[in-house]
């Protein structure tokens, strides 16, 4: 039998990173490739005991069908920390979702036709783009700098449905956007009639110190803000959530009911009893310090063996997230680098999957929330070793004191 796929389904791609991930799957490859939160920071004690008192106290309830917007307690938790970050919204305007992807999905449903304007950042979360793109619509690369998207871009990008946008150590870049660039960015936005979808899942992972307000606090009702508890409990859970204006709300509500009727609310209801206790602030405090091990660790290794290539390898030291995004010198392709780098012993995820337009083959991003960091440096190490390997030693700038041994 010959099934006849639609055009819609011709445009999905798997995902470059789920890939990649097979090929760590060999012994001794150091993956610096996936973004997972370390599972070691789950707090599988404060689980236990939430499903426990889930499972005493609303049983069948928890394991009944439930209503598509979500729990209610959930939501009015979500509404009251929310606003704690300066976005005053009512609990009626959450939507629970599975996870933040989920909400992607959702808003590409709802907003996009085929061959209407969606304007994303440079690089931006390849998710968002695998969600959209079954909408057939056209995406428009907003042009940037070192402090994120800029404003003239966003004005330019009059027209589009909407400017999906991560100010939030973003995934793959972990640039985090500073207050006076997100005024400007929401301002332009307004001015150009631009709706904004806020992706927000690493606002809590901040290590050195907390975000600005949230894009949506200054858009009000020309934002859509995602959030998720993958990052902060667990992603096994698949419980994010949807902030969406009042007039909007109704048809993504339809298009979640149409997608899956409603998220597990056996999973909400042990979501909610965990933020109940109390006990998120000590265990964010807890998870920031494993990650801000793990990131000056990276940040030690990318000096120490990426730093003999001099100003032809450069990278920013995230102040928060899971991500380091490192630009390798021009004319190495990241890619085709790849499998030299795993029969090296490590992984990471090229770059050039993250940009709609113009990708930028000599970029690849790393992952510092799950490795070790002893075995950190080991990936570092190894990456730069296959690096010297492509790059003729005679264009190398070494640093001043660099030793040239450590290039044979």
């Amino acid at each position: 039998m010959d099934w006849t796929l639609a055009r819609r389904a011709k445009r999905l791609n798997p995902s470059v990173i789920r890939e990649i991930l097979k090929l760590t799957e060999r012994p001794g490859i150091v993956s610096l490739a996936g973004g997972l939160p370390a599972a070691e920071g789950f707090p599988v004690e404060a689980l236990r005991e939430a499903t426990a008192r889930v499972l005493a106290g609303q049983p069948r309830e928890a394991l009944q069908y439930a209503a598509s917007e979500g729990h209610g307690p959930l939501r009015e938790q979500v509404a009251a920390d929310l606003a704690a970050r300066g976005l005053r919204i009512a609990a009626s305007q959450v939507l629970i979702t599975t996870g933040s992807q989920q909400g992607l999905d959702l808003v590409g449903k709802v907003l996009l036709d085929p061959g209407s304007e969606v304007a994303v950042e440079q690089p931006t979360y390849l998710g968002a783009l695998q969600a959209f793109a079954s909408s057939e619509p056209r995406v428009v690369a907003l042009a940037g700098d070192d402090d994120g998207p800029r404003p003239d871009a966003i004005a330019a990008a009059r027209g589009a449905r909407f400017a999906y946008l991560l100010p939030n150590f973003q995934n793959p870049s972990g640039r985090c956007l500073g207050a006076a660039r997100r005024d400007a960015i929401v301002d332009a936005a307004l001015a150009a009639g631009v709706p904004i979808v806020e992706d927000d899942p690493y606002a809590d992972l901040w290590l050195d110190a907390p975000p600005p307000a949230p894009l949506a606090a200054r858009a009000g009702d020309a934002a859509i803000y995602l959030g998720s508890f993958s990052k902060v409990l667990a992603p096994g859970l698949r419980v994010g959530y949807l902030v969406a204006p009042k007039s909007l709300y109704p048809k993504l509500l339809q298009a979640k009911q149409a997608a899956d009727l409603h998220t597990p609310g056996f999973n909400q209801r042990i979501v909610h009893e965990v933020l109940a206790s109390g006990m998120l602030p000590a265990h964010l405090d807890a998870l920031r310090t494993r990650y801000r091990i793990h990131r000056d660790a990276m940040q030690a290794a990318l000096e120490r063996h990426l730093g003999v290539f001099g100003t032809a390898c450069r990278w920013q030291r995230p102040a928060g997230g899971m991500f380091f995004w490192v630009e390798l010198p021009e004319g190495i392709d990241a890619a085709a680098l790849l499998p030299r780098a795993v029969d090296a012993g490590v992984a990471y995820v090229p770059g050039a999957a993250f940009y709609a337009a113009a990708p930028r083959a000599n970029t690849l991003r790393l992952s510092f929330a799950t490795v070790a960091p002893s075995r950190i440096d080991a990936g570092i190490e190894a990456l730069a070793r296959v690096l010297r390997e492509a790059w003729a030693p005679a264009q190398l700038p070494l640093r001043r004191g660099a030793v040239a041994s450590a290039l044979h």
